[in-house]
């Protein structure tokens, strides 16, 4: 029932006139600093540059340089007609994307020089390559992301950008287990991400009500406790080789995935898909609402960790990243006593495999291990009693990823007429999502211990693209500028004005995002 009324809004949010392209007048070049996330560093000024028919993506003999200049130019072509071929031989006209041994740039920075005869990204390694083109992206006309050919011209304003990251990880996370979503639909996503510097994909793979991943040494965990979903639904699952294309095409966009396998709790599914995990050895039924708290592994059996030490094992082949999240959180049926004694089982059992242990921030109640992140998804209920625990594990060494409910939850309503998502950390919009510093959020945690945000989207009332597009567009962006952009840029004033600027650029991705009146949306 909430579809049909979805698409009468998003529609409504993002639908323009039709007009015909050689009547619409031409647009001004963008200034520099009219990107989201904002620039460290813009100094603007000198002639524009204009895209032509003669225009060259010139990437030297770097193969990753390549691999870019061909996802720029798949990326132009259909819009800009023009041909765009990607060469190895050097000038000083064209797009030049070269790779540099200057370490300021870091791991993900980049400079980009505009000017008459063209414009030039420079970075230390390809991932600063890739975000310094999503910034030439946004630069351009909005047009210029349709998939048909438009009326040019494709300016870029004459200037430079130095832009770094403020923090390391800026992620966004997707329930896959409340409702599933095909590898082409995460796929969408991921693309969406990638236009904002976003460069973490957290997959929540398990819960109660699906478990998404092909596990060789227990089939039965995907086949049977993936066949379902919310409202009874047909779910479904990833095989390997679909995980692995996952993980690939993230690749290809500089997305490290993090999988997620939530344990002790959220674990009905794997429940019912083995008796022997249950300490009464008889298997629930399989489980399609939307309560939590209610499922534990049994803490006291072998079983329990030689099925975690498949699991893990398994995952961990198939994850080149750093981290394996173990989830934690609303284990209400699990005693305390028997968390630790889990949670201590489990992190070893992580690093065994080679991973970084993550979990929610429950993980700060029991004994992390040295080098384990923490996701804080507190709000402003969270009693002060667990913020204190957040905080004193961070002191101790704990890494922090904030993710508060109350603003960076995407699948929380905008207004109390949004026809999708809860409210139960209240409503959030697109201000408030924005309007935080992650460095000071949590008081008393030391310099350093905050690596970066993450916006999680649970999927209880989730079940589509437009769906998921509604639900994280605008406020995704936002958070994406919380983790890379410099403090000092952060206003909301400015901040909405170059959010508004977004809007026709998101419509010609086909974007159904929400047109919230807190921003004024440019028509073009």
């Amino acid at each position: 029932m909430l579809a049909p009324l979805l698409l009468v809004v998003a529609a409504g949010a993002t639908s323009v006139a039709a007009v015909p392209a050689a009547a619409q007048p031409a647009a001004k070049p963008r200034p520099l600093g009219q990107v989201v996330p904002a620039p460290a560093s813009v100094s603007e000024g000198g002639p524009s540059y204009a895209l032509s028919d003669k225009t060259r993506i010139r990437v030297g003999d770097s193969h990753e340089a390549h691999r870019i200049g061909s996802y720029l130019a798949d990326v132009l072509r259909p819009s800009t007609g023009y041909a765009l071929p990607v060469t190895n031989r050097d000038a000083k006209d064209g797009i030049r994307l070269r790779l540099s041994s200057e370490g300021s740039l870091g791991a993900e920075g980049y400079r980009l020089q505009s000017g008459r005869y063209g414009v030039t990204i420079t970075a230390g390694k390809a991932a600063g390559l890739f975000h310094g083109v999503q910034t030439l992206r946004q630069l351009l006309p909005a047009a210029v992301e349709k998939d048909t050919r438009q009326r040019g011209p494709w300016k870029v304003v004459g200037g430079a950008i130095k832009d770094v990251p403020r923090y390391g990880y800026r992620g966004a996370m997707l329930d896959v287990s409340r409702h599933f979503f095909t590898v082409e639909q995460v796929k969408r996503y991921i693309d969406q991400m990638a236009l904002y510097k976003i460069n973490k994909l957290h997959l929540h793979l398990s819960d109660d009500q699906g478990w998404r991943i092909a596990i060789d040494s227990w089939p039965r965990l995907a086949t049977y406790g993936g066949s379902t979903q919310v409202g009874g639904g047909p779910g479904g699952y990833y095989s390997k080789a679909d995980y692995k294309e996952i993980v690939r095409y993230a690749s290809s966009r500089f997305l490290e995935v993090v999988p997620e396998i939530d344990l002790p709790g959220h674990t009905n599914a794997a429940l019912a898909s083995y008796a022997e995990l249950n300490c009464d050895g008889i298997a629930p039924p399989l489980y399609t609402g939307t309560e939590v708290g209610f499922s534990s592994l049994c803490a006291a059996k072998a079983v329990t960790y030689r099925f975690l030490d498949d699991v893990v094992r398994e995952l961990a082949a198939l994850t080149p990243g750093r981290y394996i999240h173990i989830g934690g959180d609303e284990a209400h049926s699990t005693s305390h006593e028997d968390y630790v004694t889990f949670m201590d089982k489990a992190q070893a059992i992580v690093g065994k495999y080679g991973k970084k242990v993550m979990g929610w921030h429950q993980l700060a109640g029991a004994r992390p291990v040295e080098d384990a992140v923490a996701q804080y998804w507190g709000y402003d209920g969270t009693s002060a009693a667990e913020k204190t625990k957040v905080v004193d594990a961070a002191k101790k060494g704990t890494k922090l990823v904030l993710s508060p409910a109350d603003r960076a939850y995407l699948d929380m309503k905008y207004n109390k007429d949004t026809p999708l998502g809860l409210s139960w950390a209240g409503l959030v919009e697109v201000r408030r999502s924005y309007d935080w510093n992650p460095q000071t959020y949590l008081p008393g945690v030391p310099d350093g211990s905050v690596l970066g945000v993450e916006a999680p989207l649970w999927s209880e009332t989730i079940s589509t693209n437009d769906h998921i597009e509604f639900m994280a567009f605008p406020r995704l962006p936002g958070i994406a500028e919380l983790g890379w952009s410099p403090a000092s840029t952060h206003d909301w004033d400015a901040y909405k004005v170059r959010l508004g600027a977004q809007g026709p650029r998101m419509a010609a991705l086909g974007i159904d995002f929400y047109r919230s009146t807190q921003v004024p949306w440019a028509e073009r």
